[in-house]
């Protein structure tokens, strides 16, 4: 079997077995959506690009020690928030770089791709103005797909502080985000705010 036939899971243990490349296939499969991950919690493309080279150099080291409790994806992406939220507690206040407007494994699709560009860049302007605390589950939950387990688990916090962040964090968005629940049924609006927006409405309960 070669290497890109290999599951993830086969993948980390000939890894650990000594397989010089099967680490880099491992890399190679989820690398775009783990940047996609870091860039959404830090903002910043070069954070981002630190904390994902971090991760993945401790996911490189700790991969003889992963037990197959659960997805290597669930747990690459804990390696990628563990390293993000240990940059956002050591950096410096400094000036934000502006997030491209499409990043790797995000294409733009092509019908009413504007409309859809500046949704993508209202939201994450939105999501920018959120306190960490509350941006890195709303990120895990409504834009990655991550169930509320999922996401304590990867935070390291309860449960019930996750869906406490995100009920405070999807309101504030609610008042920022409002006016896309104007927009018609055609409209291709992302699923995080359609989350929003039912966010909202548990919030008005």
């Amino acid at each position: 079997m070669t290497a890109a036939a290999s599951s993830d899971a086969d993948l980390i243990a000939a890894h650990a077995a000594g397989d010089p490349h099967a680490f880099s296939e491992l890399v190679r499969r989820h690398r775009d959506r783990m940047w996609a991950v870091a860039l959404r919690t830090l903002r910043d493309p070069e954070e981002a690009a630190d904390a994902l080279q971090e991760a993945f150099i401790s996911a490189f080291r700790a991969a003889a020690s992963f037990r197959a409790e659960s997805q290597v994806t669930t747990w690459l992406h804990r390696i990628v928030v563990n390293a993000c939220l240990d940059r956002m507690r050591r950096r410096q206040t400094r000036p934000t770089v502006p997030l491209p407007e499409a990043g790797p494994g995000e294409p733009v699709a092509p019908r009413d791709a504007m409309s859809e560009r500046e949704t993508r860049l209202v939201v994450q302007a939105a999501l920018n103005e959120l306190p960490e605390e509350q941006r890195a589950p709303i990120v895990l939950v409504d834009v990655e797909g991550y169930s509320v387990a999922e996401t304590a688990q990867l935070l390291g916090i309860a449960e019930g502080t996750v869906k406490s962040r995100c009920a405070r964090g999807r309101a504030k968005l609610a008042k920022v985000l409002g006016h896309l629940r104007n927009q018609s049924a055609d409209a291709n609006v992302p699923v995080t705010d359609v989350q929003v927006q039912q966010g909202r409405q548990l919030e008005e309960r």
